[in-house]
């Protein structure tokens, strides 16, 4: 399973999924999905776009943990 750390990173940082949305270009339902944890595929670019505008690695947004 893999796991996204998206809502996380932007409570951290006080953010809202329509400022990333606007800043970034990715589409809000995209976002919502990595937020919700219910997507099911991602585009590669969408990951870049975020690492970059979060500044953080991939592994610091995405976890994969072992299925129970």
């Amino acid at each position: 399973m893999i796991r996204c750390h998206l809502s996380r990173l932007l409570g951290e940082r006080k953010l809202k999924i329509s400022d990333v949305a606007r800043d970034t270009g990715i589409n809000r339902g995209t976002l919502t999905r990595l937020y919700y944890e219910t997507a099911e595929r991602i585009e590669l670019d969408a990951i870049n776009r975020l690492c970059q505008y979060l500044n953080v690695a991939v592994a610091d947004l995405l976890e994969y943990q072992e299925s129970k």
